[in-house]
């Protein structure tokens, strides 16, 4: 359980929210907001949040968009009903749904969505390129595909603190808060994540415009904005 799957997961699902806030200092909500921004979506555009977990950018786009339908996908069974149970007292489970399913062979037909995204998550698609080209063939031609990951800054007047927090207190905190060690692999995952320029062209290999990546929190986290070539 130490490789970013789906069981890894089911073992937080229940504290996974209180983590995500209390690791990120309560940053990673506007985060989400940008990377909902970016999406562009129309009133009644159909959108994919992918690594949805427990469905905080799929309720986030839902609430910023009210006619927008949206589906989440996620291979942890565990996290997907820590979702299930939020959209239900939300009141949000006739526009979104969540389904189990993996990133690298997505169930739906090309140009099925205006919009995509994944926030966290790619970073544990053992085939990145080919989860960014499931996405960019899901989503129509003209339209989004949305990456945020985490990132490890390597300069500026916060960087050396940033490092410190993702290295040294994310793995402590996360391992006290939830009562498991797979917050360890966060790290790991991060200091492996290739910089930002590097997974922009592997996004622009996958048929993408790419704007120039936007860092986010000092670069604690970075944003990635594609475009579908048509």
């Amino acid at each position: 359980m130490s490789d970013g799957s789906g069981a890894m997961f089911d073992a937080i699902a229940a504290r996974y929210d209180l983590l995500n806030r209390v690791l990120s200092l309560g940053l990673d909500r506007g985060w989400r907001r940008a990377l909902v921004e970016s999406m562009q979506l129309g009133a009644t555009d159909r959108a994919l949040d992918l690594a949805t977990g427990t469905g905080d950018v799929a309720v986030a786009i839902a609430r910023a968009h009210p006619g927008a339908r949206i589906t989440g996908v996620d291979p942890s069974a565990g996290m997907l009903a820590v979702g299930r149970a939020k959209l239900a007292r939300g009141s949000l489970t006739e526009r979104v749904s969540l389904v189990q399913g993996d990133a690298q062979a997505l169930p739906f037909a090309d140009d099925s969505f205006a919009a995509s995204c994944i926030a966290f998550g790619i970073r544990n698609v053992p085939d990145r390129s080919r989860g960014i080209g499931e996405m960019a063939r899901v989503t129509r031609p003209g339209g989004r595909v949305v990456v945020l990951e985490l990132g490890e800054p390597e300069a500026g007047p916060l960087a050396m603190a940033v490092r410190f927090h993702i290295r040294q207190v994310v793995p402590r905190v996360g391992a006290l808060l939830s009562g498991a060690k797979e917050y360890r692999y966060l790290q790991r995952s991060v200091a492996a994540f290739p910089r930002p320029e590097r997974f922009a062209a592997l996004m622009s290999q996958q048929g993408l415009d790419l704007s120039p990546p936007r860092a986010l929190g000092f670069g604690a986290a970075w944003l990635y904005v594609g475009t579908v070539r048509g």
